[in-house]
């Protein structure tokens, strides 16, 4: 079995994982380095001694930072004649429906640097007028006055007639060779609706050019280990299609944290979990009900990102996020973050610092100065209680614990919301899940959550700190595909059967020709087909798999059509086939954790302390665990603590904790 080192680049750490011949864990966190993440990574892996036979796959937050902070690439867009202002105008949705004065992001291109050409292909396909050539000099020559690094291409209706495209993409690499990034949105998106396909061609031009020069520093630093990068669909690809379809990154740590938490949960044999990942800046949630949630409609940014994506709700909370005061008196908790640099007060980088989650749970004593990344690193609990004081005096309360108190209360609420948002929205009882907590917070506020949402039970994995790495070890090799149809079907037959191999085969051999690129052979490769459809007159669609046989397609999107909106149409109402969708995978080794025997319930040899911890506004009497101590088959109630290199995972009375033959903590309320 080839040997993987997970890597996870986050905003204030830098997590590894690795997992030794023993069939156990070895797991590694370092400060981050925003200015290169690289540095971090090839810091990490010398200190792990990370041998050189070893596959590298990393979750990088370089196109993700790129967006956010809007510092990508100078680029152009390069549209049909008369489309320029389409990434302009965009849609009419209206995100803030309170606000007077409503702040749109301004475009990634300039209008300066959305430039136009004469060409024309109609909504059938067909060329109505050829693309004029003789205005690409002109085109070039602003290209190179304006020192453009990247050029997105995005043409009227392209995706049924790419030649183009194509065109203008050979007259470019002929004027500037390799110094040019092109993005044809035939290739990056080959779907109808014109802004999305435009955003999502012009996301990937703005991020390529950085992700493939860090891939290229990092590749280089990693030598002779091989490179690969972990999507947002929850697959991985090679350092250098990442590179050349960056906006397929965008998402890839939270994805990985999600792929983990699939793959310890389904070992422990819990298959429907929310996951709760809790880091330093943010929370994102996800909801698995017995597969990986998926779509093809996610936002970056303010930015629509029409790719597929494992279907993840982020909100701004996370261990660094500042609390304050707002203007009416309330108390808010984020979206800001303490950031890796000065971090929270009790970091003791900043006498100025400003109170946030992370310190409000060490003044609560449900961190431990002693015990944080398992003594390695040791907090300040006066700076925390100083910058709590602080915040005390502002929301004209007693004394630094009742501001913690509120401060946990206030950030616990934000992902509530969070978690409401992608269950009982979208028709799912959170009381049928089990709750994942993972990331450097989850652990600590997750019981408290559950109890809140009243789902039953918490799976605290065994590295739950580093779990979005562990879901690189876990992911396979993946490759997606699309292409709109548009075809109008009543009861699903034969003849749509017939038509739609017909539509998929050269899809299909895409599909097989890259991953074969890849190293990857036919044989071994699993190939997945769904159809995006809708009731004829809709403007949005559901997936559904592609199942042979008469009604079938037709019988399963009716279904999937009551379930999420509570009503379908009569069997006889006409659908629409929108787009195809096409999956590749290759087979992954899967990764041999260790088990062990259940053995006696007695936890007491896991005991190292006991101090006083607030619960339900005052405090208790807390036992203090180790998680290394811990072992298949040991029990003990809450109130606890459970303290662990990566996290700690507090506990609450009314709660119990079993240890299982995978070392996951199985935490069930008693109430």
């Amino acid at each position: 079995m080839t040997q993987r080192l997970g890597v996870d680049t986050g905003g204030t750490f830098t997590d590894f994982v690795w997992l030794g011949t023993n069939g156990r864990y070895q797991i590694h966190k370092q400060l981050s380095t925003p200015h290169d993440p690289s540095e971090a990574i090839l810091s990490g892996m010398e200190a792990m001694a990370v041998p050189e036979t070893a596959v590298v796959v990393h979750g990088s937050t370089v196109a993700t930072n790129a967006l956010l902070e809007r510092k990508g690439a100078r680029t152009a867009l390069i549209t049909t004649r008369g489309f320029a202002d389409v990434l302009a105008i965009g849609r009419q949705n209206r995100p803030d429906i309170y606000a007077l004065v409503p702040q749109k992001p301004p475009p990634l291109v300039p209008t300066a640097w959305r430039l136009e050409v004469s060409e024309r292909v109609t909504a059938s396909g067909e060329v109505l007028h050829p693309l004029n050539l003789d205005e690409l000099p002109a085109i070039w020559q602003i290209l190179q006055t304006e020192q453009i690094e990247s050029v997105a291409v995005c043409l009227l209706f392209s995706f049924l007639q790419p030649q183009h495209e194509q065109q203008i993409q050979e007259f470019l690499q002929e004027q500037a060779g390799d110094g040019l990034f092109i993005s044809l949105s035939s290739d990056i998106l080959p779907e109808y609706r014109e802004y999305e396909r435009t955003a999502t061609t012009v996301i990937n031009a703005y991020v390529a050019p950085l992700m493939t020069r860090y891939l290229r520093r990092l590749a280089a630093g990693v030598q002779p280990r091989r490179l690969s990068v972990m999507q947002s669909n929850g697959g991985i690809i090679s350092a250098e299609m990442a590179g050349t379809e960056a906006a397929r990154t965008v998402l890839s740590g939270p994805a990985g944290g999600v792929v983990g938490a699939r793959f310890v949960a389904e070992q422990a044999g819990f298959p429907e979990i929310i996951t709760f990942d809790m880091g330093g800046t943010s929370t994102d949630v996800a909801l698995c009900p017995g597969r990986l949630p998926t779509t093809a409609s996610g936002e970056i940014a303010g930015l629509p990102l029409r790719l597929p994506i494992i279907d993840i709700h982020t909100v701004g909370a996370g261990g660094g996020s500042i609390a304050s005061v707002d203007a009416g008196g309330a108390l808010q908790v984020g979206p800001e973050s303490a950031g890796a640099f000065p971090g929270p007060a009790c970091y003791g980088r900043s006498p100025s610092s400003q109170a946030t989650t992370t310190d409000a749970n060490l003044v609560l004593g449900r961190l431990d100065a002693d015990h944080f990344l398992g003594g390695s690193m040791r907090l300040d609990e006066t700076a925390a209680r100083e910058a709590l004081s602080g915040l005390a005096q502002e929301m004209k309360v007693a004394d630094a614990e009742t501001a913690a108190w509120g401060v946990i209360q206030v950030a616990n609420a934000n992902m509530e919301r969070a978690i409401r948002r992608i269950s009982v929205e979208r028709g799912y009882d959170p009381r049928r899940f089990t709750l994942m907590p993972f990331g450097g917070a989850g652990p600590l506020h997750a019981c408290e959550m559950a109890e809140n949402l009243q789902i039953p039970r918490v799976l605290v994995p065994p590295v739950p700190g580093v779990l979005s790495a562990l879901g690189m070890l876990v992911a396979a090799p993946t490759k997606d595909y699309s292409q709109t149809l548009m075809r109008t079907v009543q009861a699903w037959s034969a003849a749509d059967e017939a038509w739609l191999v017909q539509e998929a085969a050269p899809i299909a051999a895409r599909a097989i020709a890259e991953m074969g690129e890849e190293g990857h052979h036919e044989a071994a490769l699993t190939l997945s087909y769904r159809l995006d459809m809708r009731y004829k007159g809709q403007s949005h669609e559901l997936t559904i798999p592609w199942a042979a046989g008469d009604h079938a397609v037709s019988e399963l999107f009716h279904a999937a059509h009551e379930q999420r909106y509570g009503y379908r149409l009569p069997d006889d109402e006409l659908l629409e086939v929108v787009t195809l969708r096409v999956t590749a995978v290759a087979p992954v080794d899967p990764s041999e954790i260790q088990q062990e025997s259940l053995g006696e319930s007695d936890a007491s040899a896991a005991i190292v302390g006991e101090k006083p911890v607030w619960f339900k506004e005052r405090p208790y009497s807390t036992t203090l665990y180790n998680r290394e101590q811990l072992r298949p088959g040991h029990q003990f109630s809450g109130p606890a603590i459970v303290f662990q290199y990566d996290t700690t995972i507090v506990i609450p009375p009314g709660w119990e904790t079993a240890v299982d033959q995978f070392h996951n903590l199985i935490l069930t309320s008693a109430t």
